[in-house]
């Protein structure tokens, strides 16, 4: 430990920790915009620069370690200056037209610049021109770059994908696609990770919040919405709520508030997939032979763009069973859409996803099961329903809650689990188990797949059958992993990948805070759901039992391969 003092107050440190973190630890407040802890530590902006007792030089606090003795001035006036200085020229090439940005309200350069007090820019105004293909599930705005290289660093350190870069040089530096590619053909995931921390609109969803309120006015559609399980604990946050008030039966009602006709809960198809998922699961293990690859998850849109564009020779080893949101879309535009009496046509389907890979996954090739039309029509992020909310004046600290529609709408809590890292594998064991064995498994049997790590294994016995199971966490891992099993250094029988960090609680769609990580705490709200539901297996859930006895027979039957299934042969676009 060491003695220093921070504007005036002595402060115990930690031998080489940064100035920026010893002064966070003691309460005061350093402004800053690039940096990342861990993954961006390189002082681009100079928001963060503190003068030290003695030294004639402002140096950067995000990279600079304490010293025993060293006196800190974190606003000073010679410090303020020069911050206010540095913002200033920033916001010379910065798109600052703040009413039309996603982040307004929820910017740090905004919220920097205001405490700063800055209410005109002094040098002449060079703002980039913002060219970019709107069509894109992720947008970016040159015009609204900052050069903090966050999102380089993300996409490099956490998903290995390489797809942003430094480009130009001086002044005229920017951030653009790598190796000066199309974003279409940079096998990006879509997973949004650099949209997360990107600390300004530079980098965002696209946005399909207007074609949602156009069918709603629409007097021949029936329009229909599914809300993924990660949303309910993420979509509160905007409101300053917590999750367990904005729970998803407030969740229904401002649905209904908004004006959708049916609203369902995707746990209905996460079960769903377990269904055919585990009995998957189960087909392969009763076949397994000696250096077998394992069975992959399917139903992370990022991971599959990623296997499908990184490592293409093992995308014959992933579940054919379709994502949750892409088996609700199908029952809907079929099962639902005859129980309503109505062609499929007439059923517009809105997806409510902590997800930007989503608004791709929807134009793959075979999610059109009805011949009538996508199976899902639109996709929406956490961010963009909550943008509906507010265009609305909705406020759900004034709702009462009210419960999902029937059938579609009933779930155990595996589907709800599916939100977390290692929840799809947790809740397919638990189904595995009973299709093996016949008998209910013991539900803490399988906790041991839960947990933060980005690559962690374990070995269950099913009816005497030694299942090796791996979860990844992050597309850096999932490459470690694939890496490993290619070298022969590793061997599972089945293996769960999610793209984004923590699972979709840490999806590319949710909330965005800056310099704040919720998904442990999201995750949590949906393992504290999970205990208290008193359906936990998937097979338990009484509405799977009556769609697959009334319509698909049972799981892995010609109907439901029909449906519920993908061949991965077809790629993922419609061949043209």
């Amino acid at each position: 430990m060491v003695t220093i003092r921070i504007d005036g107050i002595l402060v115990k440190a930690n031998e080489n920790e940064t100035i920026l973190q010893a002064a966070k630890r003691a309460g005061i407040y350093i402004p800053s915009l690039c940096y990342l802890k861990d993954l961006n530590e390189i002082g681009a902006c100079r928001i963060c620069v503190v003068e030290i007792k003695g030294k004639e030089k402002l140096i950067s606090s995000c990279n600079n370690v304490v010293e025993d003795g060293m006196e800190i001035y974190t606003n000073s006036p010679k410090v303020r200056e020069a911050r206010k200085i540095n913002v200033e020229l920033i916001l010379s090439q910065h798109n600052g037209h703040c009413p039309t940005c996603v982040r307004s309200g929820n910017c740090n350069l905004q919220k920097i610049s205001n405490d700063l007090g800055i209410i005109d820019v002094p040098y002449k105004k060079e703002e980039p021109k913002f060219n970019w293909d709107l069509s894109i599930p992720l947008i970016r705005d040159e015009s609204k770059c900052i050069k903090c290289m966050r999102c380089i660093q993300v996409c490099d350190k956490v998903q290995s994908l390489g797809v942003w870069d430094v480009a130009f040089t001086g002044s005229r530096t920017t951030v653009g696609v790598s190796e000066n590619r199309d974003i279409k053909y940079a096998d990006c995931s879509y997973c949004g990770q650099c949209i997360t921390h990107c600390p300004v609109g530079a980098l965002r969803e696209r946005d399909d919040t207007a074609i949602v309120f156009n069918q709603l006015n629409k007097k021949n559609k029936i329009t229909i919405v599914q809300v993924a399980p990660s949303v309910r604990a993420a979509w509160g946050e905007h409101f300053g709520l917590s999750s367990k008030f904005s729970n998803e039966k407030r969740l229904a009602a401002a649905l209904r508030r908004i004006g959708f006709d049916y609203i369902f809960d995707t746990n209905f198809a996460a079960d769903l997939t377990i269904m055919e998922e585990a009995s998957e699961l189960i087909k392969k293990l009763k076949n397994k032979k000696d250096g077998d690859m394992p069975m992959f998850t399917s139903c992370c849109p990022g991971w599959v763009r990623y296997i499908n564009t990184q490592h293409p020779n093992l995308v014959k080893y992933l579940s054919t069973s379709k994502s949750p949101q892409q088996m609700f879309g199908a029952v809907v535009k079929t099962y639902y859409a005859k129980l309503l009496e109505v062609d499929p046509s007439e059923i517009f389907l809105v997806s409510i996803m902590p997800c930007v890979a989503k608004k791709d996954e929807v134009t793959w090739s075979g999610m059109d099961s009805s011949g009538k039309g996508p199976d899902v029509d639109v996709v929406l992020t956490t961010r963009e329903f909550v943008r509906m909310l507010r265009a609305e004046h909705i406020h759900p600290k004034n709702l009462e809650e009210e419960e999902f529609d029937k059938p579609l709408g009933d779930y155990t809590g595996a589907g709800v689990i599916f939100g977390a890292t290692g929840g799809v594998m947790e809740a397919a064991l638990r189904s595995a188990y009973y299709f093996a064995t016949g008998k209910k498994p013991p539900i803490e049997a399988f906790y041991d797949v839960r947990g933060r790590s980005g690559w962690r294994e374990k070995t269950f016995d099913i009816d005497g059958i030694p299942v090796k199971i791996a979860v990844a966490t992050g597309l850096r891992n999932a490459r470690k992993l694939i890496t490993a099993l290619e070298r022969g250094e590793v061997s599972y029988d089945f293996v769960e990948v999610m793209a984004c960090p923590g699972g979709c609680v840490g999806g590319g769609g949710q909330p965005i805070t800056d310099g704040e990580e919720f998904s442990v705490d999201r995750a949590w709200s949906l393992y504290t759901i999970d205990d208290k539901c008193v359906l936990r297996s998937s097979y338990e859930n009484p509405s799977i039992q009556e769609l697959y006895s009334s319509y698909l027979g049972k799981p892995l039957s010609e109907k439901a391969e029909k449906l519920l299934h993908r061949n991965q042969k077809d790629g993922l676009y419609k061949k043209q």
